[in-house]
């Protein structure tokens, strides 16, 4: 087993890869905001260290603040402690962090890492989507700090303090905005990602489904066409078992070969789906099997012409000119009292025309096939940007003509 690396960011210095898809883990983001998750191991390491910053914080301003006694640190632990819940209800730990922030340092005790309290609730808040709160407790943080350090200095602790410089509330603003300009960011680049990871889903299940049709078509066209031959070939050897035993040996004969080929299409497109993005085992049939058919359709009663050449084409459209020939005969077999039909090829101004008729009439409601078997038709020959007609002649008979563009190249 190969040893799967953590990608490295470009040697220039650029982004780290995960700038583009998000970083590892963070689709669980929604689940936490559900509630799913606690983030108890943030919330620890950030506690201990406001309570520790704080500490040696009132060591250096000793004498200048109020003494951190049992009530500030209680008002540093409500605080650190809220964010536990940031990820549940961020409007209140956004307001309640600023709240006890405000306490905090309109009591007089000293500055410390009590701001990135408030700075950890108001980026949760403005990253799940609760920008308008997260402003509005920040405004009001930083409104209380300047009436607490410009006017209500004066009735609070500690005694004798003197008025914030201005210079100081210029650095705290200058901090708050940073802080809301780096939750916006990623709040963009979150729900950037969001979007990238919806779109890549979406587009998966546009494929498994395209993929599903693809495979359903295929089925069909092969079990309808086979199983046409054979529902003919058996009822002919049941009639003639007893007065021609050979010509009923004939027909279980074809029997076998019908379905061994059915068989045989069924397991190829089957390996495709137990190993995705191999190369199939076999060819995809094409036009170059159209003896193939003629020989098929004679063993079930019916006369084949061919008209035209078969031209080379591209494998994609090779397999939907063939798939689209098998299923109007397999209609003309089963819906129509005709044993003859007409196949007619040509190629002009890009395009290669398929005329499948027959004579007529229909046996049936369903003149002409089956809803399903007309609707694959004209699926494949969408998906190539060409088109099908399929319906009654003025003579009684029935036609299908399929227009395929030819293209020099397949699409990669």
């Amino acid at each position: 087993m190969e040893e799967q690396r953590t990608p490295r960011a470009p040697a220039w210095g650029g982004p780290p890869p995960w700038w583009r898809h998000g970083p590892p883990g963070w689709s669980r983001w929604g689940d936490e905001e559900r509630g799913a998750h606690w983030p108890w191991r943030s919330t620890l390491l950030l506690t201990a260290f406001v309570l520790i910053g704080s500490h040696f914080a009132a060591h250096a301003q000793a004498g200048d603040r109020a003494h951190l006694d049992s009530f500030g640190r209680a008002l540093l632990l409500v605080g650190s402690g809220l964010l536990l819940w940031r990820q549940r209800q961020p409007v209140l730990v956004a307001f309640g962090t600023a709240a006890a922030a405000m306490v905090y340092l309109g009591a007089g005790y000293p500055y410390g890492p009590v701001f990135l309290v408030v700075a950890v609730g108001c980026f949760s808040a403005v990253v799940s989507g609760h920008r308008r709160a997260a402003w509005t407790a920040v405004g009001m943080f930083w409104i209380g700090h300047v009436l607490v350090g410009h006017w209500l200095y004066r009735w609070l602790p500690p005694a004798g303090d003197q008025p914030a410089s201005w210079g100081q509330e210029g650095i705290i603003a200058t901090w708050i905005v940073a802080i809301v300009a780096l939750s916006e960011l990623v709040r963009v680049r979150r729900e950037q990602w969001a979007r990238e990871r919806a779109e890549r889903a979406q587009s998966a299940q546009r494929r498994a489904d395209e993929e599903r049709l693809r495979i359903a078509r295929e089925l069909h066209d092969v079990l309808a066409h086979s199983i046409s031959v054979i529902n003919v070939q058996a009822g002919v050897g049941l009639a003639l078992l007893d007065s021609d035993p050979e010509q009923a040996r004939t027909a279980l004969t074809t029997i076998k070969a019908a379905s061994k080929e059915a068989l045989g299409e069924v397991r190829q497109v089957l390996d495709t789906l137990r190993a995705p993005g191999e190369a199939p085992r076999a060819p995809a049939p094409g036009l170059d099997r159209l003896p193939e058919l003629v020989e098929q359709a004679a063993g079930a009663g019916l006369t084949v012409e061919i008209e035209g050449q078969v031209p080379t084409l591209p494998p994609g459209t090779d397999l939907a000119a063939f798939r689209i020939v098998q299923e109007a005969l397999t209609n003309v077999v089963r819906h129509s009292g005709s044993r003859h039909a007409r196949v007619r090829l040509e190629s002009a101004q890009g395009a290669l025309r398929l005329r499948i008729d027959d004579d007529g009439p229909a046996t049936g409601a369903d003149a002409g096939g089956s809803g399903n078997g007309l609707a694959g038709m004209r699926e494949r020959a969408a998906a190539l940007g060409g088109t099908i007609e399929a319906g009654p002649r003025d003579d009684g008979g029935f036609r299908v003509l399929a227009v395929l563009p030819l293209r020099v190249k397949e699409d990669r």
